[in-house]
């Protein structure tokens, strides 16, 4: 229970971390907006190069990164989310007994 609980607090800041990452993408350039938990509105074409890589390079880069840190976010926001039940499961068994 007690390592359950180390690691949800690990998670925690882990998690504060990425968000401030998505934030500095954000306001890096207008055309992100302010949402933390959705990706940006133009989606990479899988097996394809995207096209507007010709013509803003940077952007694009800028976008694929941040779409990658919140990818990371969602997974550690799901394991974080795990963690809790477990901890949670842990916690009750505890006091039942």
């Amino acid at each position: 229970m007690l390592s359950d609980g180390i690691i949800l607090v690990l998670i925690y800041f882990l998690l504060k971390y990425t968000i401030a990452w998505i934030n500095y993408y954000n306001q890096s350039d207008y055309r992100f907006g302010n949402s933390i938990w959705r990706w940006t509105y133009d989606y990479p074409v899988k097996g394809k190069r995207d096209i507007s890589d010709l013509d803003d390079k940077v952007f694009v880069r800028k976008r694929r990164k941040r779409n990658r840190t919140v990818t990371i976010m969602y997974c550690i926001f799901f394991l974080g989310f795990t963690v809790m039940m477990s901890f949670t499961s842990n916690l009750l068994l505890f006091i039942l007994e």
